[in-house]
């Protein structure tokens, strides 16, 4: 509920921020200098045709948009493209946009976290411009922009967590830093697709303070375990030994089974300890 509701704030804003940047381009107008100046430069291209022809076509790519600016306004409440597009050659200028995915690396980061642990993280995230025109207009440099707002969301959000949440609940911090870069890219026209954390690196103290604890933990439970089976060893000789009891002679055809396993592994000595019962037999005769 959480997660939907942070969705659709974030929807609601990005909504809000594209309105807003509509108004503004809307509202903008050249006046008398600038109209004048387009006029010219039209009558210009118009009287050289066959050679300013070739400076008016532009063409963008299907993965790109154009943002055309007429001096210095945004023309258009859209981008242009994909396909071939016209540009006045002495009073327009565009930016192209690229609409691809795009991954990078967030350096390893010494990171302090709730319980007083320095680890060394890092991760990747992968973006995408979802509106070309507040990627020129709001932000001076978007993609670099959203790498280092990634590097300071990844301190802020490991600083809040303990360390065995942090190895332990990776995929809702990657979620929790997803929302926090989208809610903040948004008025940039940065849609933050996925965040991963690739590797947690502990100090060495700490690993083998860890290690020497789970292999303490392995050992009692070894040691419980053989404890189970020697109890449970005990009971099964005790029933054997009340199945002999009831017949003397079964006791004798142990020894002989026992006998013969030891003659199986071809030994040059053997010592076969005789019952005290055959013994005392024996000796009352």
């Amino acid at each position: 509920m959480e997660m939907d509701s942070e969705m659709e704030s974030g929807q609601k804003r990005r909504v809000n921020s594209k309105d807003n940047l509509i108004d503004d381009v809307g509202s903008g107008s050249l006046g008398c200098c600038g109209w004048l100046i387009v006029i010219l430069s039209g009558l210009f291209v118009f009287s050289l045709f066959p050679f300013t022809i070739w400076f008016c076509i532009k063409i963008v790519q299907e993965y790109e948009r154009a943002v055309i600016f007429r001096l210095g306004r945004i023309t258009d409440r859209k981008a242009k493209g994909p396909g071939i597009f016209f540009v006045l050659p002495c009073t327009d200028s565009f930016v192209k946009v690229d609409l691809r995915t795009v991954s990078f690396d967030i350096p390893p980061q010494e990171i302090l976290t709730k319980d007083s642990v320095t680890v060394c993280v890092d991760g990747v995230v992968y973006f995408r411009v979802s509106d070309p025109i507040s990627s020129v207009a709001k932000v001076s440099n978007a993609d670099f922009s959203t790498r280092l707002l990634a590097q300071t969301t990844l301190r802020n959000v490991l600083g809040t967590k303990n360390l065995a949440e942090l190895l332990s609940d990776r995929e809702g911090i990657s979620h929790s830093m997803q929302a926090s870069l989208d809610e903040a890219t948004d008025p940039w026209g940065i849609k933050v697709e996925r965040v991963e954390i690739k590797d947690v690196k502990l100090p060495h103290q700490l690993q083998r303070a860890m290690a020497a604890e789970a292999e303490a933990t392995r050992e009692a439970r070894a040691k419980v375990i053989a404890a189970e089976g020697e109890m449970n060893a005990s009971r099964a000789l005790k029933e054997a030994s009340l199945v002999i009891a009831e017949s003397p002679s079964g006791l004798q055809l142990r020894y002989l089974q026992t006998l013969t396993t030891i003659a199986a592994e071809k030994n040059s000595t053997i010592i076969f300890p005789l019952p005290m019962d055959v013994i005392s037999h024996f000796m009352k005769k």
